[in-house]
């Protein structure tokens, strides 16, 4: 049963990025990290080849070794930098890719109601803006921040070795700027999660208004909508400001230490050559090292102020990952099979709310293994939530639901999909081509030749063939179906599986009389062989059911053929009257 400890999912693990990094190519990264440190080195010693220089100069000694050590430096020190530059970006891309494969494969496999609480723009924003934000940690916490780092302290040593009172000096004044640095870091880590979740909300919004955009025209509220999306933009904005605020006091700050550092060090420098403890030439390379240090030290800032947006981001795909993903989606080590003789669908007191809105109440019923079974009842008598429970994307809270003679708990989840194929009220396609469609539930690529002979059959193979490219052609953007022809290609995609129990969700909503009568011909081919269930709000599909079973607020009040429950029945007598208009044609069907 739900809940149940064999039944309990494990938490995905959280995201090592160190080792997702290392798993795409170590050679690759080591070889990164070398070049990174020999451009490093090289930067360390031009300034002491340039206190050679100077020497020289002093010494009127040949300057040609001197300058052409520093300009070979100089130069091996640019093309490692990019080389490493290069290769690490293509490790972060690549670590990137493996990181929103699996964020996307986790959100597919997440329950329904999991991904409608989420709001799809904020799972899209995941795998675009966060994603994005977490390559800075690729890009700045591998290589560029250690590297960076060990600058720092290498560059320090040797100003150490050259004067250890004037690095003491410096060290000092960054150390005053470091402190206001630290405290900003800890606003900006919280601006980042402040402003994805904006993000998310505006992209979420911005998504439901598009797929309303019909209803959106329909009701003149182009300009309504549009002042509701440009509150959640301002919101996004303010925020975005707020960061750019953070991030704006980092570089001045820096600058204002390197100024303090630069008038200390020039003041303390001349009273150390003044008093003979500093030669001109030290004191030339020493503010070299000094100009140099501002560099890394800007890296360093900077880059865990990108480090805590990264980390921020990361937990933001640690939250969608530790995400429970539907239980029993893992395939399963042995095939499980009906049990003979069994319903195709058997509903025992099942009970299920939305929220604290009750939808079934005690539901009990059960649809044979052959033949056509139709739920009737007003809206929200809770039918569409029986096809829901039966593929379940949903769990009930009490009861028990059976399909083919097994707890629904008890199929693997792909096993269960593959023996019911479900066509839901709004006949969904993908945004693919028509052959994609047609392939989704088959298990190997299928011929044009099968293809087009089930299109046939739905009254669609013309229709498809004389699209631009036939049933290569894409459909969701510049070229779209009908409801009525999305309707038969989604019908199609069922004929091509090999289900034992077909949920449909009111079929025949919009189909003209000629569509429709092919249809319930189709439906009864089906049900000679198959378990078929039907959601019908048209009496046509009604009167060919083997068995129809009424539901009002989601209960069973009747059940049994149409000619038995028009007999006895006064509810279904009123819901049969009124669609044909007065009780006397009722008698003449």
């Amino acid at each position: 049963m739900p809940g149940s400890p064999e039944h309990a999912v494990a938490t995905p693990p959280r995201i090592r990025l160190w080792t997702d990094l290392l798993r795409g190519d170590r050679l690759k990264l080591a070889g990164a990290a070398l070049l990174a440190l020999v451009s490093t080195g090289t930067t360390l010693a031009v300034p002491i080849v340039v206190k050679d220089v100077l020497t020289a100069f002093a010494q009127h000694s040949g300057l040609l070794k001197p300058v052409s050590v520093m300009v070979g430096l100089a130069l091996v020190g640019a093309v490692t930098a990019a080389v490493s530059g290069r290769q690490l970006a293509r490790l972060g891309e690549f670590l990137i890719l493996r990181l929103r494969d699996r964020v996307m494969a986790h959100a597919l496999r997440l329950p329904l109601t999991t991904v409608r609480a989420a709001g799809p723009g904020n799972l899209v924003a995941r795998i675009t803006s966060d994603a994005m934000v977490l390559r800075s940690i690729v890009d700045v916490g591998v290589v560029q921040l250690p590297i960076a780092v060990l600058t720092v302290v290498s560059t320090l040593v040797v100003m150490a070795l050259l004067d250890w009172v004037l690095v003491l000096v410096t060290i000092g004044s960054f150390a005053l700027a470091g402190a206001v640095i630290g405290v900003v870091m800890i606003r900006v880590r919280r601006n980042f999660v402040t402003q994805q979740t904006a993000l998310g909300e505006l992209a979420q919004r911005f998504t439901a208004a598009l797929d309303a955009l019909p209803t959106v025209k329909a009701y003149r509220a182009e300009t309504r909508v549009a002042n509701h999306l440009s509150d959640e933009a301002q919101r996004l904005t303010t925020c975005a400001l707020d960061g750019a605020r953070l991030q704006s006091l980092i570089t001045p700050v820096l600058n204002l230490g390197q100024q303090l550092a630069l008038v200390s060090v020039i003041l303390g420098g001349g009273a150390r050559i003044a008093d003979g403890h500093l030669g001109v030439p030290e004191f030339a390379a020493f503010l070299l090292y000094l100009l140099q240090l501002v560099a890394p030290v800007t890296v360093v800032a900077t880059g865990v102020g990108r480090l805590q947006a990264g980390r921020a981001a990361q937990e933001r795909f640690d939250e969608l990952l530790a995400l429970p993903a539907e239980e029993g989606g893992e395939e399963a080590a042995g095939r499980t099979e009906p049990v003979a003789g069994a319903a195709a669908v058997e509903f025992t007191d099942v009970s299920f709310a939305h929220g604290a809105q009750p939808v079934l109440r005690g539901l009990s019923f059960a649809a044979p293994a052959r033949g056509l079974t139709a739920l009737v009842g007003a809206s929200g008598a809770g039918k569409s939530t029986v096809l829901s429970l039966t593929d379940r994307f949903d769990t009930a809270q009490t009861g028990l639901i059976r399909v083919l003679g097994r707890d629904v708990h008890d199929w693997p989840l792909p096993e269960l999909r593959r023996r019911v194929a479900y066509v839901d009220q709004a006949f969904t396609l993908l945004e693919g081509t028509v052959r994609e469609n047609l392939e989704l539930g088959s298990a190997e690529p299928l011929g044009d030749a099968v293809l087009l002979d089930t299109l046939d059959r739905v009254g669609l193979r013309q229709d498809v063939l004389r699209l631009p490219d036939g049933l290569d052609t894409v459909l969701g953007r510049a070229t779209d179906l009908s409801g009525g022809q999305r309707q038969r290609l989604a019908l199609a995609r069922v004929l091509l599986t090999d289900a034992d129990v077909i949920l449909l969700d009111e079929p025949t909503s919009q189909l003209d009389a000629i569509n429709e009568q092919r249809l319930r011909d189709l439906v009864d081919s089906l049900a000679e062989t198959r378990a078929v269930v039907v959601v019908a709000h048209r009496l046509s599909t009604v009167l060919h059911a083997d068995r129809v079973v009424l539901l009002d607020a989601g209960s069973v009040v009747d059940a049994g053929p149409h000619e038995d429950l028009l007999a006895r029945c006064p509810r279904y007598q009123d819901l049969v009257t009124s669609q044909l208009g007065h009780h006397r044609e009722l008698q003449t069907v």
